[in-house]
């Protein structure tokens, strides 16, 4: 069976994977050698890399799992009252996926596992019931946690310490044979929903790498001279050994994808329950840059997946390969067909059957997020070239506590780890809601950046934090006086996260707002406030310098103001425009508009370096561009949030409309430690934020301590309106 994605064009020799020929086939220079050794030595000295100790445990933790669940079928398949026989030909069988499956796993990190058992062997009653009970009674599982509500049925916990996200999928099989192929299409016939979207993970994990060109051999006779190619180097010396080429294009995609990995994190967009990218999102983002440069080393794919990410034209979408249909009739991403898949504005289409949109979290705000971080990576990128910056440069850290005046905290707390570990889960999930909530409700003009990441106050372990940055919208003057009342947003958000079928006494929440200066202190290394916080951060070698205002927007020169408007607007005329046309490609048929780059120009190594770079400019912006330059989405972002599967769940999620809502629930607010209150002034009910260069600081609501019972004390409602006033100019004088 071969690669879905593997096209042969032109005189039927020459090969490539993906739904267009490659940009170039341009090899490594010395240069891109060297800094390729630097790249390896600073994702190891970052800690990406697990140990053999390390390695060995998490290859015995995956063979006793597979040792259980054999077991575990064994034992079911008894207890349905089947005969000695089918009992002994019983059997389950495990696959991993994910950054494990794909090699690019780090220290600690946890594994992605699917168990696929026979079709008798039910999710519910079966493995969330007895394959629990069994784990719970051994004494290598800990922190044990189910979630069979969720979108993805899953069941975490730790063996021998090595954390493990357990999947099941059964399958309509009755004996599960020891060489079962998951990525044959009549695997999925005749499975429930929940179990499709549980083999996904392994399909795509496998087609990703199928994806991906493994081995590329070149002569160094056939290439540009002037070009130096290696078999082999040593990470320490650097040193290359010449002559033919074995350029392991799976290696280079593994080590580029460790670098994007880190870098997402580090600059605080690695998350797709947030509405950022996940995982599998950057794996595929990464794949397609390697199908487009397969000679490249990491050194040269680095600055090429900034700089075809930052010209990419959203919502066409990112794919490695044609979009199959099947013959089981499964949804696919289709926007001509469905909706919904309109609204989609950053679309990243998984490669198996049934092919989807794996990044439908993300939103305007976030979308335009990722834009200036991949413009930023662009621009650092070029300067690395110029020996203007660095590795370090690349991944530094994002400023989050410095980046915005207001920030909204929301606390969570219960009575023991059991019930914060289910509630945190829980209110992680719905936290892309509120951010929805908000800019719906204020027809996008409070735009909401979140923190990734939860944070944990050592005095107070039973209690868990997240934040979310909030700005004006930079497009859009504020007007004198201009009102945001979202007291019933946050009440909705709050009822809802309440309405948690699970909810226990004790587990309870509270939105409050906090200035920049009155960050708690736990959230920063060491617990440590800085004591001259950065106020500068780099976003353009053209203007190197960042300024926070007083309403936590950022100034920046004419050139990177004209850039991130290009690029705002590009968002917003996603979300206004009211129609929709183009082609894109099929299971049986090729692009219409999208030209193999040998059609705009054939040289791809013979060139000399200035035809070299034509063509490659005319390469990305052939791809950049795509079939669907005409994919336009019908609606605004709240139809997103209406579309949304959990949001639509009123009955379960939400106790009833959330237009008539009622807070008059078992689990009242008046436990809430304080409503989220921007800028109060005193002898004022109201709540202010004021948007121009300069700005008073007022202070925060302060949070009431908390009773010695542990639930929080009764506080007066205060209203959450958001006013924004237009001031005079002046010199924004700290924060």
């Amino acid at each position: 069976m071969g690669s879905p994605g593997l096209s042969n064009r032109n005189s039927g020799q020459q090969k490539w994977l993906g739904i267009t020929e490659p940009i170039s086939l341009i090899g490594p220079t010395k240069y891109d050698i060297v800094k390729t050794c630097e790249l390896e030595k600073y994702l190891q000295d970052a800690g990406l890399y697990e140990n053999k100790e390390e390695a060995v445990c998490r290859e015995e933790v995956l063979g006793r799992l597979d040792q259980i669940v054999k077991i575990w079928v064994k034992t079911i398949t008894r207890a349905k009252g089947f005969n000695e026989q089918v009992v002994q030909e019983a059997n389950a069988k495990i696959f991993t996926f994910g950054s494990y499956r794909l090699g690019v796993h780090g220290s600690g990190a946890d594994i992605d596992v699917l168990c696929v058992g026979p079709r008798y062997a039910t999710r519910n009653e079966d493995f969330f019931g007895v394959l629990h009970k069994m784990l719970s009674k051994m004494p290598e599982v800990t922190e044990l946690h189910p979630v069979p509500d969720a979108y993805v049925p899953v069941m975490g916990f730790k063996f021998n310490g090595v954390s493990m996200d357990l999947l099941y999928a059964n399958l309509s099989l009755w004996v599960i044979p020891e060489d079962l192929d998951l990525s044959q299409e009549s695997i999925l016939q005749n499975t429930d929903e929940q179990s499709v979207r549980s083999l996904n993970g392994c399909r795509v994990t496998d087609q990703i790498l199928n994806l991906v060109p493994n081995v590329q051999v070149l002569d160094i006779n056939s290439v540009d001279k002037d070009r130096i190619f290696m078999s082999s180097f040593d990470v320490t010396s650097g040193f290359p050994i010449m002559g033919y080429i074995s350029i392991s294009e799976l290696q280079n995609f593994r080590t580029t994808l460790r670098c994007m990995k880190l870098w997402a994190k580090r600059r605080g967009i690695y998350s797709n329950v947030a509405g950022f990218l996940g995982g599998i999102n950057w794996a595929l983002l990464v794949a397609r840059i390697c199908q487009l440069y397969p000679n490249a080393l990491p050194n040269m794919s680095v600055p090429r997946f900034f700089r075809i990410y930052t010209e990419w034209h959203w919502p066409n979408p990112v794919m490695l390969c044609e979009i199959r249909y099947g013959c089981l009739g499964l949804r696919i991403w289709d926007p001509r067909r469905h909706r919904e898949d309109r609204n989609h504005l950053m679309p990243i289409i998984t490669p198996a059957y049934p092919c989807m949109n794996s990044s439908f979290n993300v939103s305007s705000s976030t979308l335009r997020i990722m834009t200036e971080e991949f413009q930023r990576g662009h621009e650092i990128c070029e300067d690395m070239e110029a020996k203007k910056a660095d590795w370090d440069t690349l991944f530094e850290n994002y400023p989050f506590f410095e980046a915005y005046k207001n920030y909204l905290q929301i606390g969570i707390s219960a009575k023991n780890p059991d019930d914060l570990r289910n509630w945190k889960g829980w209110v992680n999930s719905r936290l892309r809601l509120l951010r929805l909530m908000i800019e719906g409700s204020t027809n996008g003009i409070l735009q909401c950046h979140p923190h990734p990441e939860d944070f944990s106050d050592k005095s107070r372990p039973l209690h868990r934090s997240y934040f979310m940055g909030v700005q004006h919208k930079q497009e859009v003057p504020a007007k004198e006086g201009e009102l945001f009342d979202i007291r019933q947003t946050l009440d909705e958000f709050k009822h809802s996260v309440n309405n948690y079928t699970q909810r226990k006494h004790g587990m309870d929440i509270f939105i409050t707002h906090v200035k920049r200066r009155n960050i708690p202190v736990f959230v920063f290394p060491g617990g440590v406030r800085p004591n001259c916080p950065s106020r500068v951060t780099r976003v353009s070698n053209r203007s190197s310098e960042l300024r926070i205002s007083g309403h936590g927007q950022a100034e920046l020169g004419d050139n990177n103001d004209r850039k991130r408007k290009q690029a705002e607007d590009s968002v917003d005329a996603l979300r206004i425009s009211k129609s929709f046309s183009g082609e894109y490609p099929s299971g049986n048929r090729n692009s219409g508009k999208e030209k193999s780059i040998s059609e705009i120009n054939p040289l791809l190594t013979t060139t000399g370096a200035s035809s070299s770079k034509q063509a490659e400019k005319l390469g990305i912006e052939n791809i950049t561009r795509g079939p669907y330059d005409a994919h336009q989405v019908f609606s605004e972002e709240p139809d997103e949030l209406e579309n949304d599967l959990e949001y639509r769940n009123k009955d379960k999620d939400f106790g009833g409309n959330m237009k008539n809502i009622s807070l008059n629930s078992p689990y009242s607010e008046s436990k809430v430690a304080a409503e989220p209150v921007f800028s109060q002034k005193e002898n004022s009910s109201s709540t202010h934020i004021y948007s121009n260069e300069s700005l008073e600081e007022l202070e925060p609501a302060e949070l009431t301590p908390p009773l010695s019972s542990g639930n929080y004390a009764p506080v007066p409602q205060r209203k959450s309106i958001f006013r924004f006033t237009t001031l005079g100019k002046s010199a924004d004088k700290g924060s």
